[in-house]
């Protein structure tokens, strides 16, 4: 297989990424074709859709031996489960697989058809594979069962980021990174007290600590990235 496109997104770094799609409705990402898969026919008819299916390599996570199963951070890095009950990025064949929401389809003077997607997921620069429209009359299974991801759907922590550390950023990404945190970007086995963590997300480095069920936000800082910016 061959990589049809990369998907910049605000997340350089694995720390912080929404653990599924759709998790953050406000996370952009801009897919930028490879020039060979240039061609406006190729996504003809693509806007029809409101939702795609990205398919989509774990570039950053890799491993050479075989692994039957994987300890979910979710489950405290202790429990195991089979590798294939698991969405791990750790698999025999590093497919990911994610379902976003299609903002805008433009075409670009340089790079062809250029796609902003919502809800995403990934790495900034992760390569695809394809791309297939969302069929909710197919897709969708309201009466699925979520095995032990059922205990952690809903999980959210409070967030405390005051205006003024808030105002370091650009407007258009307040909302979004607030939804990141809430998350707690943290994983089950790693989360110490009294611990300043940072989180990058497009040129900003995010530091807070967590107490008595709360994210605290201490500071908002600049990097020397090159992050560019979704429109």
């Amino acid at each position: 297989m061959e990589y049809i496109a990369y998907i910049h997104t605000p997340f350089p770094e694995k720390f912080g990424i929404p653990r599924q799609s759709g998790l953050v409705p406000d996370a952009l990402g801009e897919i930028v074709f490879e020039p060979q898969f240039r061609n406006p026919d190729a996504v003809k008819g693509i806007e029809e859709f409101s939702h795609l299916w990205l398919l989509w390599d774990f570039s950053g996570a890799k491993q050479k031996e075989f692994h039957a199963t994987v300890a979910p951070p979710r489950l405290g890095g202790k429990e195991r489960r089979g590798v294939f009950a698991t969405r791990s990025p750790f698999r025999p064949n590093s497919i990911g697989l994610s379902c976003v929401k299609l903002e805008q389809v433009r075409l670009d003077e340089k790079l062809g058809p250029v796609l902003t997607v919502s809800g995403v997921d990934m790495l900034d620069g992760t390569p695809l594979y394809d791309i297939k429209p969302y069929l909710p009359y197919a897709d969708a299974h309201p009466e699925a069962v979520n095995g032990f991801a059922e205990a952690y759907k809903d999980n959210r922590i409070k967030v405390d980021f005051s205006q003024e550390l808030l105002e370091k950023l650009p407007e258009e990404l307040r909302q979004t990174v607030t939804e990141v945190l809430a998350q707690d970007p943290r994983a089950a086995y790693n989360k110490k007290p009294d611990y300043v963590y940072g989180m990058a997300f497009a040129d900003y480095d995010i530091r807070f600590v967590v107490a008595d069920g709360q994210i605290t936000v201490k500071d908002v800082k600049r990097r020397d990235g090159k992050w560019k910016r979704v429109k």
